[in-house]
This record gives structure tokens, sequence and C-alpha cells, in this order.
């Protein structure tokens, strides 16, 4: 067969005269075939069969192809038609879609002899072998295969141990076993290849033979690759290495329905390639394929039918009702359907569009979930329970862009859509096109950069939640980046979304210049009629510039005062201690009370009578303040001790007493009520005695006795009350 492909590289005579022999033989070999169709292989002449062989070698076709295409006439090229209407386009389609069901409908009265005619073909290649012995041969290979990937089982038995017994309570840790797992995996599949197909590869084999063995060999490669990655995502034995999370009877059903979808694929690809290699026509090929397709349909109905009502995080059963599941299914079911109608009917522009609007969504979640439980911070048992990481959000932004840009060269290839086209035609469909492309890519870029700096501010201000240690320099640090950060965040999002918008309408051709001349106009005129909105925004500004107040601190200005919960762009929330909440304007504030800084002296007075021994006095509230200190509970937060200033005034029934003490801001209300205990204890223990007002009646001797007798012992009872 060799030195018949070899004999046309002589002159040019020798060329064309055995042109017309190959011709001439493969037009009698054609009519022999039909005229003769139950010929069987041992009546054909030996020179009949290399005949056959000759005819069947693929080099032979192609030589003779190209003869054929040389030696005819060029086709003067087609003049430039109008772009046909949409209409005008459904029509065609419709009637192409009736054509190719015309011509399989043709087609099945010929598949019979289809069939016969390519198996004579095969036994013709396998008489000196057999049937039996390819196949045999065939599992040879694989149960090589199989061999190969148990040695390496083997050799590395040590390194799945240690696989086994890494730790996965961080980031870093998960994709270090991530990595190690992917490397043994592909280690196992090379295992397989090298045992195989490499082996087979070794020797040298018939042309036909050589073709079929090494397509169901590399089909059966196909399908242990498939099982490795589904053994790598879904981990069906444990899910300890799971990376998309579901409960484990969830993940053996699509380890294994994925495993048979990809099998059923391979195989049937294989054959109809082969067929094709054997000659069988495109529309019997066709309809051997839609024949196999309903094993795949089969295959994805019995997928939804069957599937595990779990819940994505395998706790529960999922709190769906039992009509919602069955409304799915049935939705799902007749997709399924679709799927299998369009690609019968040939129309693949709306067989591919049907796969994007469903596959792009479900394969972008299953990603993100993904994504997050593998990148979960540490300490987060599920996925999405806790903010995600910066590396999180950048991973599963980056794959939804590359999921949509791949979909979208999915659907241009579909609909024969150049794009190479586009950057050098200059029409108004082709600029629109080329733009709305420009367009998608600065969104999915703007998208990508927002919520990889979103997700580090989120995670920055959750790090701050937790105030630390109260009226510290890391507290004082924590409450300014917890005031700051979520201002930062929404002026970030505002410049992307500005800075996007203007560079999408850039690239569909739109002139941003007069826009941005037109926007400053409209902002002027915008704050000449809103200026009480703009002086909000911009007391709020320097409001924060001159760092007056933080979350977390208790202000006060004009009627208003509380607690800072929250910020906006005009104006902040103040938490009332008694629960009122104020959104009071930063125009409105005015001058500010922070009474959440640095330190507060807290004022005491008492009262005592004229009698009492001031330096005694002194010295008591000394003693106090020297105990108090000593408190667990409030020497942290007092700065300077509990002592006596001296005498305020002279009042018309005591001598006041006047003392201070300096804490902590907001701590000075706890300490001032236990100050005031001690001192009452201290004074009752050493004779001091409160002064109180008193209340004398003039009259007789006996009445003026009685009132003071009365009089002493309200005395008596007020101070034991005090």
């Amino acid at each position: 067969m060799t030195d018949a492909v070899a004999l046309p590289a002589g002159g040019a005579l020798r060329r064309a005269a055995f042109a017309v022999v190959l011709v001439l033989a493969s037009g009698s070999a054609q009519v022999w075939a039909q005229d003769a169709p139950r010929l069987e292989s041992g009546d054909a002449p030996a020179k009949v069969r290399q005949l056959l062989d000759l005819l069947d070698d693929r080099d032979v076709r192609e030589w003779l192809a190209q003869r054929r295409a040389a030696t005819a006439e060029p086709e003067p090229a087609p003049a430039a038609e109008p772009r046909a209407a949409p209409s005008r386009y459904f029509a065609g389609r419709i009637a192409a879609i009736r054509l190719h069901l015309a011509a399989l409908a043709a087609a099945v009265p010929t598949l019979p002899a289809e069939f016969e005619r390519t198996g004579r073909i095969l036994m013709l290649e396998f008489e000196k072998r057999g049937l039996f012995s390819v196949l045999v041969l065939i599992a040879g290979f694989v149960a090589l295969g199989f061999g190969a990937e148990w040695l390496y089982y083997r050799v590395a038995a040590g390194v799945e141990k240690w696989i086994v017994a890494l730790p996965l309570d961080t980031e870093r840790e998960r994709l270090r076993a991530v990595a190690v797992r992917l490397a043994y995996g592909t280690g196992m599949v090379a295992a397989f290849a090298l045992g195989s197909v490499g082996a087979f590869l070794a020797f040298d084999w018939p042309p036909l033979l050589r073709e079929v063995v090494l397509g169901y060999l590399l089909a059966f490669l196909t399908l242990r690759l498939t099982l490795v990655v589904g053994r790598f995502l879904l981990a069906p034995g444990g899910e300890r290495f799971r990376i998309l999370p579901m409960p484990t009877p969830t993940a053996w059903f699509w380890h294994r329905r994925i495993g048979l979808l990809v099998g059923w694929t391979a195989f049937g690809w294989v054959t109809i390639e082969l067929l094709a290699g054997l000659g069988m026509s495109a529309d019997a090929r066709r309809l051997v394929a839609y024949l196999l397709g309903l094993g795949l349909l089969a295959i994805g109905l019995g997928s939804v039918w069957g599937r595990p009502s779990a819940a994505p995080d395998g706790s529960e059963p999922a709190a769906t009702s039992g009509t919602q599941r069955r409304v799915g299914t049935w939705l799902l079911s007749g997709y399924f359907v679709l799927l299998w109608l369009l690609w019968v009917a040939d129309a693949m522009p709306a067989f591919w569009l049907a796969v994007v609007v469903v596959g792009l969504p479900a394969a972008i979640e299953a990603t993100r979930r993904a994504v997050n439980h593998l990148l979960r911070p540490p300490g987060a048992m599920g996925e999405g329970r806790a903010a995600p990481g910066v590396a999180a959000a950048s991973l599963a932004r980056g794959l939804r862009a590359l999921f949509i840009i791949g979909a979208a060269l999915l659907l241009a290839w579909a609909w024969e859509i150049d794009l190479g086209a586009l950057t050098v035609r200059d029409t108004l469909a082709t600029r629109l096109l080329r733009g709305a492309l420009n367009a998608v890519v600065i969104v999915l870029v703007a998208d990508f950069a927002w919520h990889a700096l979103k997700a580090l501010i989120d995670r920055k201000i959750t790090e701050v939640q937790e105030p630390g240690q109260p009226h510290s320099e890391e507290a004082r640090r924590r409450a300014r980046l917890r005031t700051l950060l979520p201002i930062l965040r929404n002026l970030l999002f505002v410049v992307l979304v500005v800075m996007a918008l203007l560079m999408a309408l850039s690239a569909l051709g739109v002139e941003v210049g007069p826009l941005i001349a037109g926007a400053g106009v409209i902002g002027v005129a915008i704050g000449f009629g809103a200026q009480t909105l703009v002086k909000d925004i911009i007391s709020g500004m320097f409001y924060l510039l001159d760092d007056a107040f933080r979350v977390g601190e208790y202000i006060q200005s004009g009627s208003y005062k509380g607690t800072v919960e929250s910020f906006s762009l005009r104006s902040v929330k103040l938490r009332h201690h008694r629960g009122p909440l104020y959104t009071v304007p930063f125009g409105e504030l005015g001058a500010i009370e922070n009474m959440s800084r640095d330190w507060v002296i807290d004022k005491l007075t008492v009262n005592v009578t004229y009698d009492t021994d001031l330096d005694q006095v002194k010295k008591l509230i000394k003693q106090v303040g020297k105990e108090l200190a000593q408190v667990p509970e409030f020497a942290p937060n007092i700065l300077e001790t509990l002592k006596m200033q001296g005498v305020e005034q002279f009042g018309e029934f005591a001598v006041q007493i006047r003392m201070k003490i300096m804490t902590k801001p907001g701590e000075q209300f706890v300490i001032r009520r236990r100050a005031y205990a001690m001192i009452k204890k201290a004074f009752e223990a050493n004779g001091v005695r409160f002064a109180f007002p008193t209340v004398q009646v003039a009259g007789d001797a006996e009445a003026s006795a009685a009132a003071a007798h009365q009089g002493l012992q309200s005395a008596q009872r007020t101070t034991a009350a005090v």
C-alpha cells in the first residue's frame, strides 16, 4: 500500500494516468458495491480486495480530492449580496432544518446497507486477526493500563498516606493539599496512559487496526481522566478533601453519573469518527449519532429524576416543598428533551444558546461555592458563613469572567461570527458589536476589581470590630478604621462605576468629552439647587478629616447626643443612651462635644456640719481614694485618684466640700457611685456628720422643747438613712 501511494511521485504523465485509473476504479467499485451488496469477503478476488484496500486508504483519498480540486475550473466568486433581513434569515434557517430532516429521512432506508458495507471493510481488515482478537487486543491494552496504574498506586502508597494526614486548617494548607492531590491524580492518569496507549504505540500496526484500537483506548483514557477529576473535586470517599461542598451520597451519585455521561460521549464520538473513516455517508453517521444521543438523553433524565434531595451543605434534606422539586424536575426534563430536539434538527445556534443560558449560571454558582469552601477563613466550618477573603473573591470573580468570555466565544463560533473580521470591517453593525464586546470586558474587569477591593475592606472591617483594650491607642485606631473604611468602600464603588461607565461608552463609540463637560454644567446647576445637600457632604468630609468623632464614641451637639453608630455621605446616626436613634445631617451638627476622648474629670461634693474637722475629712477622703484605686475593677480606669480640693462654699446649714477624680471616658459614673458609698462608710466610722437643713418653730417652753426633741429624732433618722 505504501508503494501504491508513492507512485504519483513520478512525472506528470504517470500522475495523470494513475489519477484516471483510481477514479475509474473508485467508480467501478461503488457500482459493484451497489449491484452486489451481499457479496462476502471470501468471494471477492484477491486483486479486488487489494483495490478496495487501496481506495480505503486515507492518504489515497486525500490525494484524489486534491487532484480533483486542482483540475476543476475555478468558479467565479459570487457577487456580494446585501445582508438578509431577520425574517429572511429565520426563513432560511427553517428551510435548512427541513432539508436536514428530509436528508435524515432519506438516509433511514440506506442505514442497513451502510452498516453492511462498513462491516465488510472491517472484516477485510480484520480477516487475519478476527474481530474477537481485536476486542481481546483492546481489553489487553486496557488491562495493561490498569496494571500500570496499580503499580503506581503501590509505589506511591506512602504519598497517599501523607496526603490523608495533611492539615486543612488554613487557606495555605488547603491549597497545598489541593495541589498535591492534583499532582497525585495526574500521575495516576499518566500511568494508565503509559501502560495502555504507550504500550500500543510501541508497536507497528496496520492503519485501520491502529485507528480503531487507538480511538477506543483514548476514549477509555478520557473516562479514566474524568473519574480522577471527579474524585478530585467531589471526594466521594470522604468529605475532608471535598472541594465542592455536598453530602457524601450526593457526591457518589454525581461522580458515577458524570463518569457515565463522559464515557458514553467519548465512546460514541470515537465510533462516529471510525464510521467516517470507513466511508459511511454523512447522513447515516448523523442518524447513528442521534441514536447514541438518546442514550445521553436517558442519562440526563435519569440524573434529574434520581438526584438526591439534600441540602447543599449536606446537613439535612433541603427545605423545599415536594411541589417545587417536582416542578424543577419537569423543567429540567423538558430542557434536556429540548436540547436533543435542537441537536437532531441541526439548529446548533439555538442549541448552544440554550446550553449557555442554563449552563453558565450553574457553572458560576458551583465555582463560587467551591472557591468559598476551599478558601474559607480559618475556623469557618461552612461555606458562606464569613466574609470571603481577597483570594477567594479574586479567584471566584476571575473564574466568573473567564466563564463569561468562554461562553461568548462559544456563541460566536456557533453563530459563525468572525471575530477577526470585526477588527477589519468598519460598518455600523461591526462597530456596535465590537464596542459591545469591549464594554463587556470593561464591565468584567471593573466587577473583578470592585469585589477584590470590597473583600479586602470587608475583611479589614471584620478584623477591627473587636474594640480591644478600652481607651488604648489600638482601640482608637480600630475605631477610626471602623469609621473611615465604610466611607472608603462607598467612594471606591462610585469611582469604579463612573470609570467603567465612561470607558464602556467610549468603547461603544460615544464621545465622552462632551458628556463630562455637560456633567460639569449639570453638577454646577445641581449644586446651586441643592446647597443644603452639598453643605452636608462637605461638612462631613471636614468632620472626618478633623477626626471629630468615630464610630462608638459618645458625642453631643446642641440638643442631639448619643453614641455614633454609622455614617453616610450626608448624615450621622446617633444612638441616645435611652434608646432613640437620631439621624443628623452633618450641616446641622455645628460644634461637637466629644465625651469619649482621652480622659474626664468628675466633680463630687458633700455637705458637712460647721463643727467638722476639715483636716480629718481631708485624710479620710485621701484614704478612700487609695482604697478605690486598689479595686481591681476600677484600677485600670482611674487616671488620677480621688482627692479633696477644699471648701467650695459656706452654706446656710453646711460646709460644702469639693472633690475630683480623673478617669477614662464613660467609666466615671460607676466609679462615682462606689466613691460615694465608701465616703459614707468612712465618715460614719470616724464620727463625721453630714449636714442637712432643719426647721425650728418658736413658742412656749414646753412646745419649744418638744419641737427640739422631734427635730433631733428626725435628724437622727435622716442621718441613719443617708
